[in-house]
């Protein structure tokens, strides 16, 4: 799977090239208004609209109705600490990966906006509704998915070396990247006493199965997986097979945890400053990642030794909501309202995966 890459995106990609604006309208039509709609559609584009249409037989539709409740359910702070501490730290310590990034030239100098950008899609998939065809979650994943592509073509035509790295954004890399946005941060919120019962984690993994589906990824890799213990198993197959971080993850990483730190603290009301935000993320992120904390660039935090209390805070939070009635659901609520406020307020600009579906290379 390392030399595997996406061949329904990849065509496409090649037919944007060859055929322009006529194509790239083509998808953003089809993807907002359905297949059926575009006239004469090219096949590859048709071909990748065909796919990402077909709702698999194990996605049921209440599943996509009520959106990804295990993670809508999680306080927005500590979403936020396990989306940068976990999810793309862990991502970025992959250093073929980094390169790809760090190539780029827009990370690093950036991170605010690719903070924002892929919090929004995250944010857009998790909704309730937010992958039913044409809604903004659907969306955005196939167009996270021709990115992929984008990058892909653009590497492998610059040299990129494939005998060693394997072809870019390989479908090990997707699954990787699929357990950053399952696994990583729920197992990163263990360490702060956020525990997650059988049943939220079984809803979990069964809603980000059709993410999976919708990213391209090989369903090999995840229609097995319904709990932590099966995801963290691929999680150190593929961790077994990876480089230790380099000088790009730690750019990376230093950057991301710049960006979320002030993120953090711009929130309205806000118990702290950037600082704080930046000790306590480098505390749960130095005690999630472990003996590749140093590695990445995460140095001691003067806030490991209250973690401790945290987390059994934590913990008698979520006791306590378990055996309240109407309690799990008020969290929900609460957080879809958040979450759709967020993406409220970063859906003004577009995206580098939206512009990547849109315009010419």
């Amino acid at each position: 799977m390392l030399q595997v890459g996406d061949p329904l995106a990849d065509a496409v990609i090649v037919e944007f090239d060859e055929l322009g604006r006529s194509a790239r309208t083509a998808l953003q039509r089809g993807l907002a208004k359905g297949r059926a709609s575009v006239p004469d559609v090219p096949p590859a584009v048709d071909a990748l609209l065909a796919h990402a249409e077909t709702v698999p037989g194990w996605v049921s539709s209440e599943l996509l109705d009520d959106g990804d409740r295990t993670s809508l359910a999680v306080p927005p702070h500590w979403r936020s600490l396990a989306f940068s501490g976990g999810s793309l730290a862990h991502t970025y310590s992959s250093p073929a990966i980094a390169k790809l990034l760090v190539g780029t030239g827009r990370l690093t100098s950036t991170a605010p906006r690719r903070l924002a950008e892929t919090g929004l899609w995250n944010a857009s998939a998790i909704l309730p509704g937010g992958l039913r065809r044409g809604a903004p979650g659907f969306v955005q994943t196939v167009q996270v998915r021709l990115l992929h592509a984008r990058v892909r073509a653009s590497a492998m035509a610059h040299g990129w070396d494939a005998d060693r790295w394997g072809v870019p954004i390989n479908q090990a890399d997707i699954a990787r990247t699929w357990l950053d946005f399952t696994v990583v941060p729920f197992t990163f919120l263990e360490g702060v006493g956020y525990q997650l019962t059988p049943e939220e984690e079984s809803g979990l993994y069964r809603y980000w199965w059709y993410i999976g589906h919708l990213l391209g990824l090989d369903e090999e890799f995840f229609l097995d997986i319904e709990d932590h213990a099966r995801a963290g198993e691929l999680l150190d197959l593929l961790d077994s097979t990876t480089a230790p971080p380099d000088e790009n993850s730690r750019a990376l990483v230093g950057a991301l945890f710049d960006a979320a730190a002030e993120a953090l603290a711009a929130v309205p009301e806000s118990p702290m400053g950037a600082p704080g935000w930046r000790d306590l993320l480098n505390a749960l992120a130095g005690r999630y990642h472990g003996e590749a904390a140093g590695p990445l660039g995460i140095p001691d935090s003067p806030v490991t030794a209250v973690l401790p209390l945290l987390a059994a805070g934590e913990a008698r939070a979520r006791h306590y909501q378990a055996q309240v009635p109407g309690a799990v659901q008020h969290a929900v609520e609460d957080g879809t309202l958040a979450v759709q406020g967020l993406v409220a307020a970063l859906s003004g600009d577009s995206t580098v995966y939206q512009d990547h579906a849109t315009a010419a290379p």
